[in-house]
Formats: structure tokens, C-alpha cells, sequence
């Protein structure tokens, strides 16, 4: 049940069978036995061998592992090197992917942690102190300053008791406790005053409660329940990756049947036939893209957390690339968490030092110093109060030697007040007061210029009334002068006759920095919207000076969103950039409307009311200082400055990862795709002989696979890069530009390898050498041409020359080691036996480089002929805005 608040406490404790001197051992020792302990189920772990099958389910693995087991077929197993190279690579992906996810099961662990090892009960009218795992429903817990709650638990009495529920309602201000007789059914969950939550912390005064819930069945414990029900989707490189094996697998299953058809048709060998296609169909894999891909994702996993974000998994660094939205929390994320004196009103003739003393005397709270900056220990608006004292040279400690206090009248929900008594040397005494303005305003009859009148209370009434509309929790103060104490001190004649003093407004300020990371986000397209257990006024206040709400945008509740279907949420869920007053179950409800609409979401949070929701975001963020362990086990990201413009960071990384990985798929593809083209041409037109013997395709995968396309993944970010759209998360990576490319690359790389083999065949050979020399420049060209096409790839619009040609040293590396062992191979003549390849003079050697480096002054050109274009449709574009306008 989650309805204990709206019941009468007398209903509660029969429906629990208890009584206020709690159960008897007898009675908990059956409860236990047929209820459980009070703690959260741990996870049921995967076996390895489940874990090592998990990693068979990725389409390119199994792409790979059947070419594995075609080149060892087709070779008889005598050819292993092709097939070992190929088994390395998946293990050792298999080997990465597990060890990232030994971080997904920690988020229940963290919570199971945060359960209170010991608990004081009632038991048989004796307090006792007990394991918290023992508890069960219908115990009476006794309650404290600083302790943790240990279950869900219904108030049966108490005094000033306080509970810091932000980990839980994301609330920043403690809320006070009172054992109401019972609530309305629809409470909020932070609205649910008559009630204490299992893992929040009891800030201030004591009291009893009845335990209703342990275990799973705390709020706690749904949470749980969620973050084990919600299973995580795949990120859209996963899904990007998938199509890229899928297509591999049918052009690969295409190329070879078709090979093996056109060689039948020709009337050769069937099993020669059969092995040439199985080479070409091995070539074609880049069985090097998931290892590539796995190290320029780990390389901007340490990029990222030079910047202050640690990645728990790879391609979580990403899916940060295409973030259209991010859904971040208020109480810690976009503020600071501390409660802090924004402003300060003292009616004319009143002095600031006043009202200051009044408010750090009028306190529980204990001033700090700490690297000579003033803190407090207590309550937050007490602190704050303090703190504000104390900037302006009123010290706490200093005062209340001059102003010993003798005794005190705590604040409580009914006078909405809170007193302490100051004795004087003259044997007087002064009472400082404290609480709500339009409660205290009422006892004042006097103002700091003599008595209240009229038009002073209307200044005080419309000073209140300016700070609440800016949505600051404003607290008066005002003093008294005693020559005798009232007997027994009896609230009401100590707290009247008051001397107003002054306003004070507080709030939960926002970070500095964080104002520009939303400016950010704006000119990057991403929308920044808050998400919050706080109240409405509140949170729409920081919302507004953080400029995440803007004209036309709505704020809503957790209350409207209860009235308010999922597909209705799905449909206006674009018109709402402020969620106040929300539950766990809320936060996914939103996370899952957002991609409804086809949007990545990013999520940002601290508490445990947060982790759902990290954990369904498309890449969930967790703050590392002031996060709970909870949300950093829940989440893919972790910032360790806790800052939000760390995200933002982030992003700007994942759309440059993203653009990294892309150009390797680009250079890999179109290199591969110009290796099929050769030789499925040289089929087609039944040369003879084959342009590329297998062991050479295996060399040229080993050379021009590798290095390059690593180097690819290491790119700075290119300019601009955050003043673009975010890019569709459901569109797919070939898209009919990127796919134009490949292909027409491609094609050129086989072209020019076609040509040489072309040149060698009937002009540059001498007799009788025609098919070595042809074989061997083939051989050379396309090795070399990929070489010098890797340096196109670096951008896919903007000049080399333009971005440096020799800007990226691991380019320049690549290129310098792949040149030299294709270099090696060619001239060395005991390798040039193993490679089947001949000497070539110097005409040969002319064509061969003249003809690879042929891909750098073509794609130039292209290039430029595209940006041309590009500036003409937006000149033209240009103009029909202007005729429009005209």
C-alpha cells in the first residue's frame, strides 16, 4: 500500500496490528519470518558463460566469426594467420565489453548500502536498539537528529521533527514533520508531511513512528523495482553498427555469390572459383572497425575525463553526440544546494546589523569558518542566516557572548514562530524572534522609528509579496525588550509587543557557471529542461534566470501530470521546460516521452529519486560530488566537478568522437569497396589472372586497415562543430550523401588500381614479365592509393591544405609507418618472394605514385566544387527570405 498518509493513525495501527508500545519479540519474530528482512533484493547475476554469449548477439561478431571460419575453410586450414587475426579481435572486444559492464548491477548494491545498519524500537514499551534489517511493519522507531530513517514510517508524535528529503523528492529545504491525523490521498510524495521516508536523514528534533513498509516495499525499494524493470536500449552507435554488419553480410553473401556464379559460367575451376570468392569476400570485412571503433571510443574516454566527465561505458561517449535534449535536475545540479540570503529589507530607519543579529541569535544553526570563508552546521534557513551574519561582521560566536541566551521557544507548525531569550547586564532580558512575516507582523506594534502604523505594515506586506513573486522563502525578524519574563514563558505573551527588524529572502541560488552552459546548449540546438521535487514558483524562478524557460514554454506538476495520459504527455511534451513537484515514476514517464519524439535524452541528477530516470536516459549523467551512490551506480556518466556545463563539454566530445569514428567507417569502406571492385572487375573481364593473390589482400588489410583509420578517430574537433543541429539519432549512417561518397571513392581507389594493373599489362612490362609487373603495380597502387586517401577522409567538406595537411601527427605517423612496410615488401627481395611481387624500374615506380596519390588532388576538387554549391543554395536561399520579406 502507498496510501498510509491519508488514514487515520488510530486505522494504521489496527490494519498493522501494533500499538504505541510496539510489538512484542514474539510478534516481530513471525513478521520476519513471513515478510523478509528489511533490506533490497540484490540482483540476480548473469553466469559468464551468459555474459560471453551476450557478446555473440552483435551482428558484426558474427559477421566476423564467420569469416574467421571461411578463410580457415577455404584455405584448409594451412592459411591460418587471416582466421587467428580475426578470432584476436573478437576476444578482445569481448573481453572490453564485459569488464564495462561490471558497473551495470552496482546501482541496487549502492542502494542496499544505504539502508541504516541500526535502528531504535520500541519493544514491548522498552527502546532497544536493533539491526534495521529487522525491522517490520508495525514496529515504533524512535527518531532523532542525525539519524537515518531505516523503513518507510507513519509519525505518531514528535517535536521540531525535520528530515533532509532531497535524495529522495529532490527538495532542497528540509521539511518539517508533524503527526497529522491524515493527509489527502493525492499528497505529493515531498508533500506527505505525516510520513518519514527509509533513507532520508532526520535533521532536527526527535519523535516516534510507526513502521508501515521494509524493505522492497518502501518508496525506496520502488525504486529499486524500477531500475530492475527498465531495461537499457541500445545507443545509436550500437544501432549504427548493426546496420553496418547487416550490410557487410549481404554484400559479402552478394560478392561471393555472385563470383562464384560468373567463374562457373566462365568454366573454370569450381573449387579455385570457390576460393577466390571466399578471399574477396574475407578482404571485403574490415574485420578492424570494431577494434577501431572500441579505441576511438576509449580515447575520448580519457579526453572526457581530463574535462571532468568519466565514462562507465564506451558507447555511452557517443550517444552524447546526437543528445537533443537534457533533462537535468534542480537541487544540486542547476544550483548549489545551500540555501543562501539573497536579499535583505529593513523598514525605513532600520539598520541591516539589526535584523542580522536577530536572525544569527535566533538560531540552532553553529557558525563555521573554513579557509576563512563562514559555513554553518544545522539547519539550512538557520545556516543561511548565520552565514549572512557573519559576511557582514556579525560573528555568532562574538554575539552570544554578549547576548548569553537563557532560554528559547522552538519553532512549531501552529504559531509558525520561533523565540530565544537573551539575557542583559542591567538584569533585563531580549527576546529575538523569527518566522513567518505575515505571523509576526501581527505581534509587532512597533517599528524602528516608533509605532507600526498603517502605512508600515503595507511596505512590509509588499516588500514580502516583491521577494515570494521572485520565489524566495522569505523569514522575518523582529525583537522585544523584557524587565520581567512572563511566567512559564508562555508563547503568547512573550512573542507580542514585537519591534519589527527586518526581511530576509533565501534561496537555493543557482551555479554561476551554469547560466552560459545553457547558452550553450541553446546555440547547439539542445534543449536544457528541469526536472524537479521541488515547488512550481521555485523552480520556475531558477528556471527563468537560468533562461531554460522561455516565452511559450509551460511549467507543469507531478499532480497535472497524474491527470495527464502518456500520449497526451508524448504529444505536448515539446511545450513544457519546467517539471515541478515530480516522483521517480514521473522523471521516466518524461525521459520516456522525450524519445518518444525521436529525441536522444540526456539526464543529469544527484539523488536517489534520480536513478530511474539516469538509467532510461539515453545517456544518464550523475553528479560526483554531491551525488548519491545510488545515482553515479545508475548512471553511464559521472561528473566529477559536478558541474552541468561539464555536459556540455561532453557533448561537444560525443559529436566529435562521432565524426571520428565516422570518417574510419568512411576510409575503411571506400578502401574496402576499392578492393572489390578490382577484383570483381578482373573477374567480370576474365584477365587471365587475378589482380591480388590472397596473401597480398591479407597484407593490404594489415597496412592500410589499421594505423589510418586509428589516426582518423584522433581528430581535433572540427570548428563549428557546436553550432550545428544535434544530428537524428534514427537516421542511418548511409545516408544517401555519405553513401554517394563511399561509393564513388571507392570506385576511384579500384579505378586507379585497374589503371596500373592496366599500365603493367600492355605498356610498362617487358616481355614475358606482363602479369608480375601487372600483379605487382595492382599491388603497390592500392596499397599506396589508400594510403594518401586516408588524408581526404580527415574532413568530408573542408579543404586538407585548409586544416593543415600534416596537423594531425598520428595521420602523419600512420602514414610514414604503412609507407615504409609497404616499401619493405616491395624492395626487399626475400619478401618480395613471400608477396609474389617483382622489381620495378623507374617509369613503374612513376605510375605507381603518380596514380596513388592521384585521390588527393581529385576529392580537392570535388570538394571545392561542393562548397561552391553549398554557397549558392544558401545565397539563394538568402534571397527568397529577402523577397519574402519585401
Amino acid at each position: 500500500m502507498s496510501d498510509w498518509h491519508s488514514r487515520p493513525l488510530e486505522q494504521v495501527m489496527k490494519e498493522l496490528d501494533s500499538r504505541p508500545s510496539g510489538l512484542t519479540e514474539r510478534e516481530s519474530a513471525q513478521r520476519l519470518e513471513r515478510l523478509g528482512p528489511n533490506q533490497l533484493e540484490p540482483p540476480r547475476k548473469p553466469s559468464v558463460m551468459a555474459r560471453v554469449l551476450g557478446q555473440l548477439k552483435d551482428p558484426m561478431i558474427l559477421v566476423l566469426l564467420g569469416a574467421a571460419a571461411l578463410s580457415l575453410a577455404a584455405s584448409g586450414g594451412e592459411d591460418w594467420l587471416d582466421g587467428a587475426i580475426i578470432l584476436i579481435i573478437v576476444l578482445v572486444n569481448g573481453v572490453i565489453s564485459i569488464t564495462q559492464e561490471d558497473h551495470a548491477q552496482q546501482a541496487l548494491e549502492e542502494l542496499r548500502r544505504m539502508s541504516s545498519p541500526q535502528a531504535h524500537v520500541l519493544r514491548e514499551g522498552r527502546a532497544k536498539k536493533i539491526s534495521a534489517a529487522a525491522l517490520v511493519p508495525g514496529d515504533v522507531i524512535l527518531l532523532e537528529a542525525g539519524d537515518m530513517v531505516p523503513a518507510d514510517a507513519r509519525v505518531m508524535e514528535c517535536s521540531r521533527l525535520q528530515a533532509d528529503e532531497s535524495a529522495m523528492t529532490g527538495e532542497s529545504v528540509p521539511v518539517e514533520k508533524g503527526a497529522h491525523d491524515r493527509l489527502p490521498e493525492e499528497a505529493a510524495l515531498g508533500d506527505r508531511t505525516n510520513m518519514v521516508l527509509s533513507g532520508t536523514m532526520i535533521t532536527a528534533g526527535r519523535g516516534t513512528a510507526l513502521v508501515v513498509a521494509t524493505g522492497m516495499d518502501t518508496q525506496m525499494g520502488r525504486i529499486a523495482n524500477l531500475l530492475l524493470e527498465d531495461k537499457e536500449g541500445d545507443t545509436p552507435l550500437q544501432r549504427k553498427m548493426g546496420e553496418i554488419s547487416k550490410s557487410l553480410s549481404f554484400l559479402c553473401l552478394s560478392v561471393c555469390a555472385v563470383m562464384f556464379g560468373v567463374g562457373l559460367i566462365q568454366g573454370k575451376n569450381m573449387l579455385d572459383m570457390f576460393l577466390t570468392a571466399v578471399s574477396l569476400a574475407v578482404a571485403a570485412i574490415p574485420e578492424g572497425l570494431p577494434a577501431i571503433v572500441t579505441i576511438v571510443l576509449a580515447l575520448g574516454v580519457q579526453r572526457m575525463a581530463a574535462r571532468g566527465a568519466i565514462v562507465k561505458k564506451l558507447p555511452a561517449v557517443e550517444t552524447l553526440g546526437c543528445a537533443s535534449v537534457i533533462c537535468s535536475d534542480k537541487t544540486g545540479t542547476l544550483t548549489q544546494n545551500r540555501m543562501t540570503v539573497q536579499e535583505l529589507w529593513t523598514p525605513a530607519g532600520g539598520h541591516r546589523r539589526d535584523a542580522l543579529l536577530a536572525g544569527c541569535l535566533c538560531s540552532d544553526a553553529r557558525l563555521e569558518w573554513k579557509a576563512g570563508a563562514p559555513t554553518a552546521v544545522g539547519d539550512p534557513t538557520e545556516g543561511a542566516l548565520v552565514v549572512a551574519a557573519a559576511r557582514e561582521g556579525v560573528d555568532q560566536e562574538k554575539e552570544e557572548q554578549n547576548w548569553p541566551r537563557t532560554a528559547d521557544l522552538p519553532f512549531d507548525s501552529g504559531r509558525k514562530l520561533m523565540s530565544t531569550i537573551h539575557a542583559r547586564e542591567d538584569g533585563s532580558w531580549t527576546v529575538f524572534v523569527k518566522g513567518a512575516p505575515d505571523i509576526l507582523l501581527e505581534r509587532c506594534v512597533a517599528g524602528p522609528r516608533g509605532p507600526l502604523s498603517a502605512q508600515d505594515r503595507r511596505a512590509v506586506l509588499e516588500a514580502n509579496e516583491a521577494m515570494a513573486q521572485k520565489a524566495l522563502r522569505v523569514i522575518a525578524v523582529a525583537r522585544r525588550e523584557l524587565h520581567i519574563l512572563p511566567p512559564g514563558l508562555e508563547p503568547r505573551a512573550v512573542e507580542s509587543g514585537l519591534t519589527f527588524l527586518g526581511l530576509f529572502g533565501l534561496m537555493d541560488p543557482p551555479r554561476p557557471e551554469v547560466k552560459a552552459a545553457v547558452a550553450r546548449c541553446h546555440l547547439a540546438g539542445v534543449r536544457p529542461v528541469m526536472i524537479t521535487g521541488d515547488h512550481r514558483a521555485t523552480a520556475a524562478a531558477v528556471a527563468r534566470e537560468l533562461d531554460i524557460i522561455r516565452p511559450g514554454e509551460w511549467t507543469v506538476t507531478g499532480g497535472e501530470l497524474d491527470f495527464m495520459p502518456q500520449e497526451v504527455l508524448e504529444e505536448d511534451i515539446e511545450k513544457f521546460a519546467v517539471f515541478a513537484r515530480v516522483t521517480p515514476e514521473h522523471k521516466m514517464r518524461i525521459v520516456k516521452a522525450w524519445q518518444k519524439r525521436g529525441h536522444v535524452v540526456a539526464m543529469t541528477g544527484d539523488g536517489v529519486n534520480d536513478a530511474p530516470a539516469l538509467k532510461t536516459a539515453d545517456i544518464g549523467c550523475a553528479m560526483g560530488v554531491a551525488g548519491t551512490d545510488v545515482a553515479k551506480g545508475a548512471a553511464h556518466m559521472i561528473l566529477t566537478d559536478d558541474n552541468f556545463s561539464t555536459i556540455v563539454s561532453a557533448i561537444e566530445e560525443g559529436r566529435g568522437i562521432y565524426s571520428n569514428i565516422r570518417k574510419a567507417i568512411h576510409y575503411l569502406l571506400s578502401c574496402n569497396i576499392g578492393e572489390i571492385f578490382t577484383i570483381f572487375a578482373a573477374t567480370l573481364l576474365d584477365f587471365g589472372q587475378m589482380p591480388l593473390v590472397p596473401v597480398q589482400l591479407l597484407w593490404l588489410n594489415l597496412v592500410t586497415d589499421s594505423l589510418p583509420a586509428l589516426a582518423l578517430g584522433v581528430e581535433p574537433v572540427e570548428e563549428g562543430v557546436m553550432e550545428e543541429k544535434p544530428r537524428d539519432a534514427a537516421a542511418g549512417l548511409f545516408d544517401q550523401k555519405f553513401s554517394f561518397r563511399l561509393a564513388w571513392q571507392g570506385l576511384m581507389v579500384g579505378g586507379l588500381t585497374l589503371a596500373a594493373y592496366f599500365l603493367g599489362f600492355t605498356r610498362l612490362a617487358a616481355p614475358g614479365m606482363e602479369g608480375a609487373v601487372a600483379n605487382t603495380m595492382a599491388f603497390a597502387t592500392l596499397t599506396l592509393c589508400q594510403l594518401f586517401h586516408a588524408f581526404n577522409v580527415r574532413s568530408e567538406d573542408r579543404s586538407l591544405f585548409a586544416q593543415g595537411a600534416l596537423s594531425n601527427p598520428a595521420m602523419n605517423r600512420a602514414f610514414l609507418v604503412g609507407m615504409a612496410l609497404q616499401l619493405s615488401v616491395l624492395l626487399v627481395p626475400p619478401l618480395q618472394g613471400v608477396f609474389a611481387v617483382t622489381a620495378m624500374d623507374s617509369a613503374q615506380w612513376l605510375a605507381v605514385f603518380g596514380l596513388a596519390a592521384a585521390p588527393i588532388p581529385i576529392c580537392e576538387i570535388t570538394k571545392a566544387l561542393g562548397r561552391k554549391g553549398e554557397r549558392g543554395e544558401r545565397e539563394e536561399r538568402s534571397a527568397v527570405r529577402e523577397k519574402a520579406k519585401r
